[in-house]
């Protein structure tokens, strides 16, 4: 079978020395990003501090502009942020507690980043958190989410996919739901955007957080905000900074929150990391949202299918249509086999309760998703991961 997708791999240098299936933690770098942080450094070696005026400044929401179409968002919808957690912290920040409406919302399998800050800082506003379990340490049950919804939730800050197994949550079925209730709500679509098409204009989303770290190949520090039209009529966040002034220049001391995306900015945004941003999800976008789900369903059920074939015990949802681009498996040994893959340039990662996570790409081949579960066989077989047995696990 032809795969289109594979003319997109030369894209990406990484992919000529090492079998890379770790996407769900950091996308390949794109090979155009060395170029485009030189044009960082030439800007600033050239320009100085005259930098911002040619275009600095504007880049959280120029750059958001090169994401947006992927959510489906339209221009200065969506701004660049520096982390998820910072902007899930700022939505929390702007959104209204009374005594009658005081809960948000969350899932025990939200990304704990997320959940360190918004539990935190849901007391100093007068919040308190409601977590959702999961049954199976995979999914969250739908309508038991919906349940904990109530006349009484503010703010429902959920993850989209799950990143610990891969498992989507109806995100469309939840808004209506919370909309009904009278809630909000703030989706971490980290795992997400990049890998399964994403709509927020759909899905009626007030805001959704993500990044291009991930399956959208962008590099660290390229997190980004939605919000809707609505909402930044509406609020404007406590958690705030200069740039979200509607005159930054006039350095006032009282905070007059700018228009649209631009009010839920923060503080001096980080350059070099916005010049690396676009690269990926430029190609991400010529790939086509449509042709990288489909992939990654079919490399992702193959994985599943190696899997059940040596009863290695799945933490990946098994309906399709509810997961995402990630197969976790747990392997006799995982921490160590996970060192040992690692050592023989298959790059994966492995997370306590889940095993070893394994996350193809629409650059990835069929061999080299066979070539993981073919290593992790030798490996055991040959015990060859006794060598790292008492190695601390690498984070990625």
């Amino acid at each position: 079978m032809t795969d289109a997708l594979l003319a997109f791999r030369e894209e990406f240098p990484i992919l000529s020395t090492c079998t890379y299936l770790v996407s769900n933690s950091l996308g390949a770098m794109p090979r155009g990003v060395p170029g485009r942080l030189q044009e960082y450094a030439d800007a600033w070696r050239t320009h100085g501090v005259r930098a911002w005026a040619k275009g600095w400044w504007e880049m959280p929401v120029t750059v958001g502009d090169v994401v947006a179409p992927l959510i489906g968002a339209a221009p200065h919808e969506v701004g660049i942020v520096p982390t998820v957690t910072i902007a899930q912290a700022t939505v929390l920040s702007a959104v209204p507690i009374t005594a009658q409406r005081n809960e948000i919302v969350m899932t025990a399998l939200d990304f704990p980043s997320v959940r360190y800050a918004i539990e935190q800082l849901a007391p100093k506003f007068g919040a308190r958190v409601i977590v959702v379990p999961s049954e199976d340490g995979i999914s969250i049950d739908q309508q038991a989410l919906h349940a904990a919804i109530t006349e009484r939730t503010a703010l429902v800050c959920v993850s989209h996919v799950l990143f610990r197994s891969a498992y989507i949550i109806d995100a469309d079925a939840l808004v209506a739901h919370a909309h009904a209730q009278g809630a909000l709500v703030s989706l971490d679509a980290y795992h997400s955007v990049g890998v399964i098409p994403v709509d927020v204009k759909r899905s009626k989303v007030d805001f959704l957080a993500g990044g291009v770290l991930k399956w959208l190949c962008g590099g660290p520090g390229g997190c980004f905000l939605y919000a809707s039209p609505a909402m930044s009529e509406r609020l404007a966040p406590a958690l705030t900074g200069w740039q979200a002034h509607k005159r930054p220049f006039a350095f006032d001391t009282t905070m007059e929150p700018a228009d649209g995306i631009w009010r839920w900015l923060g503080g001096t945004p980080t350059v070099p990391s916005l010049y690396a941003a676009t690269e990926g999800p430029r190609i991400v976008r010529a790939a086509g949202m449509a042709q990288v789900r489909a992939k990654s369903l079919r490399q992702t059920a193959l994985l599943v299918e190696l899997a059940d074939a040596r009863g290695y015990r799945l933490t990946a949802p098994r309906d399709p249509s509810r997961r995402g681009g990630t197969i976790a498996f747990d392997v006799p040994h995982a921490a160590a086999v996970a060192q040992a893959l690692l050592a023989r340039d298959v790059v994966i990662d492995f997370r306590p309760g889940a095993g070893i996570r394994v996350a193809p790409h629409f650059y990835t081949t069929d061999d080299e998703v066979r070539r993981v579960v073919g290593e992790i066989d030798d490996i055991l077989a040959t015990d060859a991961w006794k060598a790292f047995a008492d190695t601390r696990p690498t984070v990625t």
